[in-house]
């Protein structure tokens, strides 16, 4: 049994924290908000973000960080990624050296264009930051329906000490060395939903849907190698397989978000509408400039940012991509 801490009381979060204690690990939920602690402690549920799912009782929920970080053996960071730089200089000094951080959720930041676990690497410099990734949304992974991830971080005996503590009968982990690549294709599947479900709004069918998921994944693929990662980690879990789902599933907020914007919403209005933090308006720009940086081309990342940014029409967002210069799938050998 090992002593586990969540740092975060999102969806995900939530959900990981039921699955590592049903898993029979000792665990402790962390929420930046006392209140939010306060209100999950008395009522062990949250009803806006995973309704109908009990917190069991042997889980503490707590609002107060040195109480969760008091001597865990490894510790999730389960925050948005968008918030994840000030909660990492926030709990650094709790950190003691070589903590095992497992870093749990997706995005480039827009500024330094670093994926998460480096930023996290960057405030807290004593940790030892892995990843977990993958197409699980916590809606289904907290009511227990077979899932599959990976995990990964800088030495093979950690990621496969991370896999025996998550693995159950209802979550298989796989383990890979290829942390740039995991992170990456957690981070810009995202982007690629908010095209798939834009497209949904516009009342597209089956076709563009794999179209998007299928071109989508090259972009994402083409950049991940430019910048030092491995291709066969985006024919994987982290790559394909959370496009997919993202791309698909009716649990996904960037989808949510995208198809609304395919129904005429600003973005603004699809974000407020979903109320909940959606990665792929945050990731978007970065992406972007990442295939700028590593000239890199990413016509799907260049015409979500011009919807997203720029108030193009969703319907000429399309269009344009359909109407680009004629291109191989393949290189002709020569």
């Amino acid at each position: 049994m090992a002593k586990i801490s969540v740092m975060g009381t999102g969806s995900w979060g939530t959900a990981l924290a039921i699955l590592l204690h049903n898993n029979g690990h000792q665990v402790m939920l962390w929420s930046a908000h006392p209140e939010k602690a306060a209100s999950l402690n008395q009522t062990r549920e949250d009803p806006k973000k995973l309704p109908g799912i009990k917190i069991p009782d042997g889980i503490v929920i707590t609002g107060d960080e040195k109480t969760a970080l008091d001597s865990p053996d490894i510790v999730v960071f389960a925050s948005p990624s968008a918030y994840m730089r000030a909660i990492s200089k926030r709990l650094s000094p709790l950190i003691r050296r070589g903590q095992i951080i497992v870093n749990v959720a997706k995005g480039v930041e827009e500024n330094t264009l670093m994926p998460v676990c480096d930023i996290i690497k960057e405030e807290i410099p004593q940790a030892d930051v892995c990843v977990l990734s993958g197409p699980s949304h916590a809606e289904e992974v907290s009511r227990g329906l077979p899932t599959t991830c990976v995990v990964s971080a800088r030495k093979k005996e950690t990621a496969e000490y991370l896999q025996g503590l998550f693995m159950s009968p209802v979550f298989r982990v796989y383990t890979t060395p290829d942390m740039l690549g995991v992170e990456l294709g957690g981070a810009l599947k995202n982007v690629i939903a908010l095209a798939a479900g834009t497209a949904d709004g516009l009342g597209y069918g089956d076709n563009t849907k794999a179209a998007l998921i299928t071109r989508g994944i090259a972009e994402m693929a083409r950049l991940g190698v430019k910048m030092g990662a491995k291709l066969e980690t985006f024919a994987g879990l982290s790559g394909i397989g959370d496009l997919i789902v993202t791309c698909a599933s009716v649990h996904s907020r960037n989808r949510r978000a995208g198809y609304l914007m395919g129904q005429g919403y600003t973005m603004k209005q699809a974000m407020d509408e979903v109320q909940m933090v959606v990665e792929g308006v945050y990731s978007a720009k970065a992406a972007k400039a990442l295939a700028e940086k590593y000239n890199v081309e990413m016509p799907i990342i260049m015409e979500v940012n011009k919807l997203l940014f720029e108030n193009k029409p969703a319907s000429e967002a399309v269009k344009d991509l359909m109407q680009r210069e004629k291109q191989g799938e393949i290189s002709w050998e020569l």
